[in-house]
């Protein structure tokens, strides 16, 4: 409602003078037709207003004897923005000190006009589509270095962003990867880039960062937590993972009290690799009964049968399982409202989905700062939609607040 009040309304009286001269209506969105002659026409009238302000006296109005400075004549120039090319007359002034506010000197696109940009390019646009569609939509030609030069103003953002500072708890966070492609040293080599996804205490996703990873294993975890206990997380209940090689322990050095539990998704998954299809079916059935058993010693009970069932074809699944089993359990010691929560890393799971749609256009990015660009404008359009606490929030903060008394805030 506040919004509305605020909007500016032009008076109908005003809208049919303007339009007398407007036989057809076609004219009004036309190349050189009347929207935006009258862009040119407000934008010159508002720069004539801020050349008033600036010398003190009206155009051929009588200025003081302290005013030295006089007007001196225009000069023409090329606007890009939603309408098109826009051109108008600059007012200059004889000492050259007239700096404008609405148009800047040396600025040739409109406001605006860099944001479309960006919204293409969130979207997974390639340099070269966005060429098209901006040339389709306004019949503007721009280069492929103007569109470089307009998102590489977003790097800044993605450092700032990246080295924020966190809140103190998040309850849950979520760690997986995506795989994309990027050139290296002359190469296309697939890189993964890992996502850290914390809910806060009102139930409310927050990526946390992202990191491109070179070799994953402890040290590079390790690096990758100290950044976010740095930034001033310094701690968290449950840390869902999806057995990614050395994390485990960087949250267990960093983070001793934090509970390490591996998403229950991709268990079954990694152990269906094993499965012929004529299999498969029986044998996630049968893993089910492991990690929806409702105590610890059942979970055991279930994977004994499994093994005697399921070793004579498929010996490795249950050794994958027994390897991990310090890392399953922790699900058992929890009840159904927080179980509903952490047995899957599906929230972080539907970000990588929409993330794959964006990368996907972009069969190879030219550096690791192309992936950043992209995926951090992603998700900003991505968190639009998180206004939402995740399923099952309100019983399961009930449920940490009982169990994690000394630790839970106040």
């Amino acid at each position: 409602m506040e919004e509305e009040e605020k909007r500016m309304t032009i008076r109908r009286e005003l809208i049919d003078e303007l339009l007398k001269e407007c036989s057809d209506p076609k004219q009004l969105l036309a190349e050189g037709g009347f929207l935006k002659q009258l862009t040119g026409a407000l934008i010159e009238r508002c720069l004539e207003a801020e050349m008033e302000e600036h010398l003190g006296y009206p155009k051929h109005g009588k200025r003081t004897e302290e005013c030295t400075n006089v007007r001196n004549g225009r000069s023409r120039k090329t606007l890009k923005g939603s309408q098109g090319v826009v051109s108008i007359d600059m007012p200059r002034d004889r000492d050259a000190s007239f700096e404008p506010v609405l148009i800047p000197k040396h600025e040739t696109r409109l406001e605006g006009f860099d944001e479309k940009i960006l919204a293409l390019y969130a979207r997974g646009m390639t340099t070269r589509d966005i060429q098209a569609q901006i040339q389709e939509l306004y019949g503007v030609d721009i280069s492929a270095t103007f569109v470089s030069n307009v998102t590489e103003a977003v790097l800044d953002e993605v450092r700032q962003w990246q080295n924020r500072p966190l809140e103190v708890l998040y309850p849950i966070v979520y760690v997986d990867c995506l795989v994309v492609k990027v050139r290296e040293n002359q190469r296309i080599i697939n890189r993964a880039l890992y996502l850290a996804l914390g809910v806060n205490m009102q139930g409310q996703k927050e990526l946390l960062g992202m990191w491109l990873g070179h070799n994953e294993g402890a040290k590079f975890w390790l690096s990758v937590f100290t950044e976010l206990h740095n930034r001033g997380l310094k701690d968290m209940f449950v840390a869902c993972v999806d057995g990614l090689t050395g994390l485990p322990e960087a949250i267990e050095t960093l983070y001793p009290q934090t509970q390490v539990q591996l998403c229950m998704v991709h268990m079954v998954r990694n152990s269906l690799k094993y499965v012929s299809y004529k299999h498969r079916k029986e044998v996630a059935a049968d893993l089910k009964q492991i990690y929806a058993a409702a105590t610890e010693m059942e979970a055991e009970f279930q994977l004994e049968l499994f093994a005697e069932k399921w070793d004579p074809k498929y010996a490795s699944i249950s050794k994958l399982w027994r390897s991990h089993w310090s890392h399953v359990i922790p699900l058992f010691t929890y009840p159904e409202d927080i179980r509903k929560v952490i047995y899957t890393t599906n929230a972080i799971e539907s970000v990588n989905m929409s993330l794959r749609k964006v990368t996907r256009n972009h069969r190879m990015f030219p550096s690791e700062e192309a992936v950043y660009k992209v995926v951090y404008l992603a998700m900003f359009n991505i968190a639009k939609k998180w206004t939402m606490p995740i399923y099952h929030w309100v019983p399961a903060l009930n449920c940490f607040a009982l169990l994690f008394g000394e630790r839970f805030p106040q």
